[in-house]
């Protein structure tokens, strides 16, 4: 994500990579290879976040760290003065998110979490359709990996769950498709075959979800599909309303590719290359970030809703311990 959030802003005539920094100094020294290669100024390395920080060249930063170090990394970047952009989820606790929100808001920087599903296009084209479907009754959002994910992908499966890595991203959507917020959840949680390969993580996580104005949702999430999945993701959408449907899948986006050695659905809504240019859901969502911090607007995502988000997930965490339903509100919400 670093990398591909990177390529997408070293394309843009309004915004400069000025500097980079990584756990690994020969990754950050590519990066800033490939960024020169790209034809902009190659930017400067950095041991770590408090030289990033200091460096007066940066005014934003882009968080792509493990979930559960966002929100000490916030806090930081705003207390120094810099806009934020933070992959999903915000954060992995609400008293994490709420005290970036306190310095994001007291020192007056932009701030917005990369929930890049808001500009899909079918998406975005759902939340106005929505609008005049009347009260919704009942949604459902399933977003499952592949076990190469928390296996090989991510070296920090054991620190966060399917549902923060995956749910977070159709918690905010539906949300927002709704127009509405979580109060109340019930969660289960199955551990099997994660465990058996040594990583302490959930294999499925399903949360049962009421909003406030009465309508019930569920959010799937696993990432123990076999990697023969035509797919990465797996990633469905469904909202019924008191006067229509939508449906929203994602499985297929418009490209089959059949080869010697496999059968796959190459993506292309979220990241993609167009003639030489980073495009697609990720690159919109950037673009619009970097709008916000040129002008002062407030982003279409709010950081107060991607704390929401937050406390939604936290709820339906404790719900799967206690085994009982939990209100959202218990965590204070904002």
């Amino acid at each position: 994500m670093g990398r591909g959030n990177a390529l997408s802003l070293s394309g843009r005539a309004d915004a400069e990579i000025t500097a980079v920094t990584s756990r690994s100094a020969d990754a950050a020294a590519r990066l800033a290879d490939e960024i020169a290669e790209r034809g902009a100024p190659r930017p400067a390395i950095h041991p770590g976040l408090d030289a990033l920080l200091a460096d007066d060249a940066v005014d934003a930063v882009v968080l792509t760290t493990p979930d559960d170090v966002h929100g000490e990394m916030m806090v930081r970047a705003a207390e120094a003065g810099k806009h934020i952009l933070v992959e999903k989820p915000m954060t992995t606790s609400v008293a994490e998110a709420d005290a970036a929100v306190k310095a994001i808001r007291e020192n007056g920087v932009i701030a917005m979490c990369l929930f890049n599903h808001r500009w899909v296009p079918a998406y975005a084209q759902a939340h106005e359709l929505l609008a005049d479907l009347g009260d919704v009754a009942v949604a459902y959002a399933r977003k499952d990996d592949t076990i190469l994910v928390p296996t090989e992908m991510l070296s920090w499966a054991d620190r966060t769950t399917c549902a923060w890595f995956l749910s977070s991203h159709d918690i905010d959507l539906v949300s927002w498709l709704l127009r509405d917020q979580v109060r109340r959840v019930y969660a289960t949680a199955r551990w099997g075959k994660l465990r058996s390969l040594g990583i302490e993580t959930p294999d499925a996580i399903q949360i049962q979800a009421e909003y406030s104005r009465g309508a019930v949702a569920t959010f799937e999430s696993a990432w123990i599909y076999p990697n023969t999945f035509p797919t990465t993701v797996d990633s469905y959408v469904a909202v019924v309303a008191d006067n229509g449907v939508v449906q929203l899948d994602r499985q297929r986006e418009n490209v089959v590719l059949a080869k010697p050695d496999g059968y796959s659905y190459p993506r292309n809504m979220l990241q993609r290359v167009m003639h030489g240019i980073p495009s697609g859901a990720y690159a919109d969502a950037i673009a619009h970030w970097v709008d916000c911090c040129r002008t002062g607007r407030e982003p279409l995502i709010t950081i107060e809703s991607s704390r929401n988000v937050t406390a939604v997930l936290e709820a339906a965490h404790l719900s799967i311990e206690t085994r009982q339903p939990v209100d959202v509100s218990m965590l204070a919400d904002a």
